[in-house]
């Protein structure tokens, strides 16, 4: 029987192999989005990433008579060890063949590098930050993922079983919500109140406020206050927002985009909701994750015709002393008519803790389904 050949990701070229690994993996599958070849070049690239300001990786190729068998990303969040008071190595972008010598393989790959640079634990799947997709999926293989999230075959968690050491750290649960044919009278009642009560009041955005005016800034500073104790989460740094910004608001669709501010409080912003049309079926026709020769046209076919079934509630966060004030139903009664507008019939949650009671009653006027469940496991390496 072959064995495993473990090999060091030394360079650009050996970069590409380790990227389209997961193309050629899921290669006709119906449920699994492939990420952009740029956007995981950019994020793995030390060049690039404003992350690496207090991240070191390393990354690994499996093979096997010959073949690229496997792979995994050896993540070292410093900020997010120090916060938390952890010595934790993360795992990451990690796709194998159902092969258990694979996998066993590129697990002890990822815990000789920890144990090297003093880690005492091993978790994931994690990226670099919260602005990478986390959690293997343990249950929702038959629903078609999203751009944000991962998707992986089932037997990948019946491994992390069989490895022995891996424990249950964290679960998501993602939710499909279905657009109203009329916006819940809950939504406009509690809207209409706080408007008065508390002169709250919703702000859409013009490239100018992004761009000009602060508020691309200003957008993920509400972030990292609202996401500031959720699992492994580390504050975006200032070069991180601008990157952030760039990335993604030069092609938003600002209408889908809603905030909320504190008249009261001149006009501070207190809840962020960016929403995004789907675009699931556009990425699985992108060849290997390119935009050439017609990828591109998939994607601006759902990003500005908005030729898609659904939208991707991609960041949503209110500020913790508005929660209790009813914010989230000012952000939806105006996001709704907008869906409803443009003809979607589903929402996508995108991942929430299990255990966040708070996020998940943003979604108790309208019609669910929690059909995903992701984990991440962690491992003693000092046992």
């Amino acid at each position: 029987m072959a064995s495993v050949e473990i090999r060091r990701v030394a360079d650009k070229k050996d970069l590409k192999k380790f990227i389209e690994f997961h193309y050629d993996l899921y290669k006709g599958n119906e449920y699994d989005v492939p990420t952009l070849f740029s956007e995981d070049n950019d994020t793995l690239s030390k060049d690039k990433n404003a992350a690496f300001d207090f991240c070191e990786s390393e990354y690994y190729l499996a093979y096997k008579d010959g073949k690229i068998v496997g792979r995994v990303a050896a993540i070292i969040n410093n900020k997010a060890n120090e916060k938390w008071g952890h010595k934790s190595v993360r795992f990451g972008w990690i796709d194998f063949i159902d092969d258990i010598d694979v996998s066993r393989a590129l697990f002890k790959a990822v815990e000789d590098f920890g144990r090297s640079k003093g880690m005492e634990e091993i978790v994931g799947p994690l990226g670099f930050t919260d602005m990478d997709p986390e959690g293997m999926l343990i249950w929702g293989f038959d629903q078609l993922g999203t751009m944000a999230t991962i998707y992986n075959y089932p037997y990948y968690p019946e491994h992390m079983e069989k490895l022995g050491g891996f424990v249950k750290d964290n679960d998501y649960v993602e939710y499909k919500m279905f657009v109203p044919e009329e916006v819940p009278e809950k939504y406009t009642k509690i809207a209409e109140m706080i408007k008065k009560r508390y002169n709250l009041h919703i702000k859409k955005l013009t490239k100018k406020d992004v761009f000009e005016g602060g508020y691309g800034k200003k957008i993920f500073e509400v972030i990292n206050s609202t996401f500031q104790d959720l699992y492994g989460y580390s504050k975006l740094t200032d070069k991180q927002i601008d990157q952030y910004v760039k990335m993604y608001f030069p092609m938003a669709d600002l209408n889908i985009i809603t905030l909320v501010e504190d008249w009261n409080a001149d006009k501070k912003l207190v809840g962020v909701g960016i929403t995004i049309p789907s675009l699931s079926k556009a990425l699985q026709k992108c060849r290997k994750g390119r935009l050439t020769p017609f990828g591109w046209w998939h994607i601006i076919k759902a990003l500005k015709f908005h030729k898609t079934e659904g939208v991707d509630l991609l960041l949503m966060g209110i500020l913790p002393e508005y929660r209790v004030k009813g914010a989230n139903a000012l952000m939806f009664s105006d996001l709704i008519p907008k869906y409803q507008a443009y003809g979607w019939k589903w929402g996508e949650s995108q991942v929430e803790m299990e255990s966040n009671e708070n996020v998940q009653s943003q979604w108790q006027y309208l019609e669910t389904v929690n059909h995903k469940r992701r984990r991440c496991y962690k491992k003693s390496l000092t046992d």
